[in-house]
């Protein structure tokens, strides 16, 4: 067992992988790569660079330094986390027990531009299974998604919910279909309803009835994992305290997915210290 999980490998992520393997602890970085920093063509208001750097030679480096001090890096989907004696991070190839967790997986810049969903939020519009599947019980409920996010979603309804229908908005599944679940590969035109989510219309004018519809849409950032296990958020971001702690006892939350200045200094900031009072913490024994 770890003694802190990170989840995210971008500026706050390994800055707090930094601070937290140095002091000793037990540290795993899960990501599925270095994010938005690695698409940044250069950078030249970083300190410490006379020139430009590349987004890709930053993030190498900065994990380099972080495996030279110990830190495992993990390549793995992160699907959910929970709390079960321990906190859990869920990916899809194995669960992991913890101490702490830092979400820092940076700030959801791509949603679905489909009608309704904004407006229907809260009133059948959800992006949390566990969370709402008791909500839908004989229901007919709908997943919007095309990977292994949406099918940890589908494995939380199945039980629950009286139909589960898989949205793919005209992309190819990269998932295995469980049984029971009913795929329409149609693009979604929009989410409709009075005062609660009623059905989905598709572009060729065809609907289907729903209860409700469950985003899950590319893979869970920081803000979706935070839902899960009932950590505050406002939007797209996570609420956090002056020692970037959530509600969740633990649970930290660092960079962009807290919101404000969406900037590298800003990000490794934040992800430092998260990964001291991380250390605190841990050596309280809390």
């Amino acid at each position: 067992m770890k003694d802190v999980i990170i989840i995210g490998a971008g500026p706050a992520g390994v800055s707090a992988a930094l601070y937290t393997a140095r002091a000793g602890l037990k540290t795993m970085v899960l990501s599925m790569g270095n994010g938005a920093l690695n698409k940044a063509e250069a950078i030249q208001n970083y300190y410490g660079f006379a020139t430009p750097v590349t987004g890709q030679a930053l993030a190498e480096t900065g994990i380099q330094g972080a495996k030279n001090v110990g830190v495992d890096f993990i390549k793995e989907e992160v699907v959910g986390i929970s709390f079960q004696d321990k906190l859990i991070v869920e990916t899809t190839e194995a669960n992991y027990e913890t101490e702490n967790i830092i979400l820092a997986t940076g700030s959801p810049r791509a949603t679905p531009r489909i009608a309704g969903i904004k407006e229907l939020e809260g009133k059948g519009v959800s992006y949390c299974a566990v969370c709402d599947a008791f909500f839908y019980k004989g229901k007919d409920v709908a997943v919007l998604g095309t990977g292994e996010y949406a099918a940890h979603e589908i494995a939380d309804l199945l039980p629950v919910a009286g139909t589960v229908t898989l949205l793919t908005n005209g992309i190819d599944e990269s998932m295995d279909i469980p049984a029971g679940v009913v795929v329409n590969n149609a693009k979604v035109n929009a989410i409709k309803g009075i005062d609660r989510v009623e059905q989905v219309e598709f572009d060729d004018g065809s609907t289907i009835k729903a209860d409700g519809v469950f985003i899950a849409y590319g893979v869970a950032g920081s803000t979706a994992l935070a839902r899960k296990i009932g950590a505050e958020i406002d939007g797209n971001k996570i609420l956090v305290d002056e020692n970037m702690a959530t509600n969740i006892p633990g649970l930290y939350a660092a960079g962009d997915c807290t919101g404000g200045l969406l900037q590298i200094s800003k990000a490794v900031y934040e992800g430092a210290k998260a990964g001291t009072e991380v250390v605190k913490r841990s050596r309280k024994g809390e």
